[in-house]
């Protein structure tokens, strides 16, 4: 069973926009409905790690929100930290879902047991994915690869039960 769920952020919880203000601060756009996949995911016991090469108070804000367990921010080599972060914590490769876009998360996304992906990711990240979400980063993918993860292991109605008091 999948213990941690890894996030990448730009075009997968976002649409992979950045947007700057006139005093140059950098804006992000989420989807709220990324959040129901989230909850629902921990309410069974599945922990999950946002892990982007970028640093933005934007993310440290929303997984705060969202009391997500790990914010891990400006990591250039996903696949090295995320091994390192396995073997100290004890968790096999296998145990993870990874859901990214784009090329710099593959080497990270193949040490997963299983891979999603928004609709609008990199031609090579939709070939190694084992479900590719109709909807585009930003606009609920992340939710849409959660829920039918847990369809799949049966876990759905109890995830969904316990973080919402059913449906």
């Amino acid at each position: 069973m999948i213990k941690l769920i890894v996030m990448d952020v730009d075009g997968t919880l976002t649409d992979g926009s950045i947007y700057y203000d006139t005093a140059g601060n950098e804006l992000k756009k989420f989807s709220v409905k990324d959040a129901a996949g989230i909850l629902a995911a921990e309410a069974v016991g599945i922990s999950c790690m946002i892990l982007t090469g970028r640093e933005s108070p934007m993310v440290k804000k929303r997984a705060e929100e969202l009391k997500i367990s790990y914010i891990i921010q400006g990591i250039k080599d996903k696949e090295a930290f995320l091994t390192r972060f396995l073997r100290e914590n004890n968790i096999a490769p296998g145990d993870v879902l990874y859901i990214g876009d784009d090329l710099n998360d593959i080497r990270a996304m193949r040490q997963a047991g299983f891979a999603g992906c928004p609709a609008d990711s990199a031609d090579e990240v939709l070939e190694l994915s084992d479900y590719v979400s109709r909807l585009r980063g930003g606009c609920g993918a992340v939710r849409d690869v959660i829920f039918h993860f847990l369809k799949t292991e049966g876990v759905y109605e109890k995830a969904v039960s316990k973080a919402y008091g059913g449906i």
